[in-house]
């Protein structure tokens, strides 16, 4: 003969995007549901037990959040006496006090301390249970906040983000464009591509691309100038920076397996790749350019390649979010059409096999670099 338990509602305080979460015992028909009122049919004996403890459980984790009895009752939509009782009945069985009670404040023992870090794990993972089952299941939908960098946003990530739109017309997108850090969770972020990741430890990356360097000048440039055939040489010409946090970003190079970085001065300096770019195709100086920005400017001639052979690439390119146990499907799905875009090659770094065959060769081919310069020049 089955009995019936009538569940309260479940509203959960943890984690932050936690939307609810569910069980059901395999000795038994219990199924734990967010609904106010349903009716749980169970066998007698264990499944009720387990029942009564999972929303003990509940209380408790309120109880420990709210540091307060009153409006940990009002958040789960029990009365301050059944949550008194459901505290009660779980020290009793654990056999050890969880809270220590005042007349004015609650707060978790040391042993309260411990039991509660567990009962997160474990509403945690079942939370993290179903929302695996609906990252899979749902569609993309909702709006879907964006930080890009600039340059590399307007260029790369703006051809993805339309046809993404496209192919999941729920999807509303609301995209920043940044060379500067912005906190993801201060500012309620979903998404970021950022070059290089980040630090923070609340949140997660995921690799998309490498970030290839090219060290280079245009032919305008090197009229009349010898192409530095060394780090050293760098000094005796006019170097363009990039600039970052208010100082001019060093070079980094690679020369036999060590990491080298080199202080530069010249012309120009600005804080927006595409300004760079723009100056060194006139004619300022060298510059270290993503390939992002400048590989149909490599292809045509337009820019010529110097020092590949200690050419180092930058931090990689990667997809940063705020860390939780599962993606939302809007952010899964973005993250996936990016991939599918740039693997395993990113476009802009495909160039032609003879370029990657020759470009050595015109570094250190002075009168070829000549030659184009006149030709540019004509």
């Amino acid at each position: 003969m089955g009995s019936e338990v009538r569940l309260a509602v479940y509203r959960p305080q943890y984690p932050a995007f936690s939307h609810h979460w569910g069980i059901e015992f395999p000795n038994g028909q219990a199924q734990l549901k967010r609904d106010c009122g349903v009716v749980a049919r169970c066998e007698q004996g264990g499944a009720v037990m387990a029942i009564d403890r999972m929303k003990d459980i509940n209380v408790f984790v309120h109880v420990a959040e709210a540091k307060s009895f009153t409006a940990a009752a009002e958040r789960i939509g029990l009365s301050r006496s059944a949550v008194g009782k459901s505290i009660v009945r779980l020290e009793d069985r654990l056999g050890v006090r969880l809270l220590q009670r005042t007349t004015r404040s609650v707060s978790l023992t040391g042993e309260g301390a411990a039991f509660h870090e567990r009962c997160l794990r474990l509403l945690a993972d079942l939370d993290e249970a179903e929302m695996a089952m609906l990252s899979h299941s749902q569609a993309p939908r909702g709006r879907l906040r964006l930080d890009l960098p600039v340059s590399f946003g307007r260029l790369h990530v703006l051809p993805i983000l339309n046809s993404f739109m496209h192919k999941w017309p729920e999807i509303s997108v609301s995209a920043s464009f940044n060379d500067r850090y912005v906190d993801l969770i201060d500012e309620g972020v979903d998404l970021a591509i950022r070059i290089g990741g980040s630090e923070d430890g609340r949140l997660m990356s995921r690799l998309l691309a490498p970030h290839r360097l090219v060290t280079c000048a245009s032919p305008a440039y090197f009229a009349g100038r010898s192409m530095p055939q060394n780090i050293e040489q760098l000094a005796q010409h006019s170097c363009l920076a990039f600039v970052h946090g208010g100082r001019p970003v060093e070079w980094r190079f690679s020369e036999d397996g060590q990491y080298r970085s080199v202080a530069i001065s010249g012309r120009f300096a600005a804080t927006n790749a595409e300004a760079l770019r723009d100056a060194t195709l006139a004619g300022y100086g060298i510059a270290r350019l993503a390939t992002f920005l400048i590989s149909d400017d490599l292809r045509a001639g337009r820019l010529l390649p110097v020092l590949q052979n200690v050419d180092a690439d930058g931090p990689p390119i990667r997809a940063v979010y705020p860390s939780s146990r599962h993606l939302s499907p809007k952010v899964r799905a973005f993250i996936d059409e990016l991939l599918e875009a740039w693997r395993p090659e990113p476009p802009w770094d495909n160039f032609d096999a003879e370029f990657r065959r020759e470009g050595e060769k015109a570094t250190t081919d002075t009168s070829t670099a000549m030659q184009c310069a006149s030709a540019a020049l004509a």
